[in-house]
């Protein structure tokens, strides 16, 4: 589902990455552990097209990403692409249950019927929201405010799932009920989850571990 080779990318401030292989099966659970730094959220932004890299190629189920047009990237992303931000990314003026929601408002394909609405609701009510569909974010604590996040990454039934700390600001019980419901996801609908995490006692869980210093030396 995805699939790395060669890659390069670099920042204007001296930072490079340099990653010789790296694949993800669909239906696999893989966790990504290294030094703050590293350039593990680059990676995430390479693989979802919000970076393009300088050589190399990302393959998404077949299509190189890097290889579209902007707007093309953005519309793979809204359709196939369920990314959970370090930093949430909600949309301040929007209600919980509207940024769950938001992915149909800019990608292009995506219809918000009925079944979309039934699917976000479900998911904010899995998550322990079910009475704070219509808060705000600033209404919200961190922790309900990742839940959004996490909520929003999994509405489309996306192909890939991506998450950066996606559990970093829940307590035990939300965060083991954030990684049945992104595994689930990974399990019913064939996407690959792809977890930057900084929490090792969620390794176990998951069906591989790539250590990303180790990845990049092999570079």
């Amino acid at each position: 589902m995805i699939s790395i080779r060669e890659l390069r990318f670099a920042y204007g401030s001296g930072f490079a990455l340099d990653l010789p292989a790296l694949d993800v099966a669909a239906r696999e659970r893989v966790a990504v552990v290294g030094p703050s730094g590293a350039g593990k959220t680059t990676l995430l932004n390479l693989v979802s097209g919000i970076a393009v890299p300088d050589r190399g190629r990302v393959t998404l189920d077949g299509t190189e990403i890097g290889a579209l047009p902007d707007r093309a990237r953005r519309r793979l992303r809204a359709a196939s692409i369920g990314f959970v931000f370090q930093e949430f990314a909600l949309v301040d003026y929007l209600n919980a249950e509207e940024n769950v929601l938001y992915p149909y408002r800019v990608g292009a394909g995506l219809r918000l019927d009925r079944a979309a609405r039934d699917r976000a609701r479900a998911l904010l009510a899995d998550f322990g929201l079910g009475g704070k569909t219509r808060r705000r974010p600033a209404e919200l604590s961190q922790g309900e405010r990742q839940r959004v996040a996490i909520a929003r990454a999994l509405v489309t039934r996306p192909k890939v799932i991506l998450a950066d700390e996606a559990t970093g600001n829940l307590d035990p019980a939300n965060k083991a009920a954030a990684l049945d419901l992104l595994f689930a996801q990974a399990t019913d609908t064939g996407a690959a989850l792809l977890c930057v995490t900084h929490d090792h006692e969620l390794l176990p869980r998951f069906d591989r571990v790539i250590d990303f210093a180790e990845l990049r030396q092999a570079a």
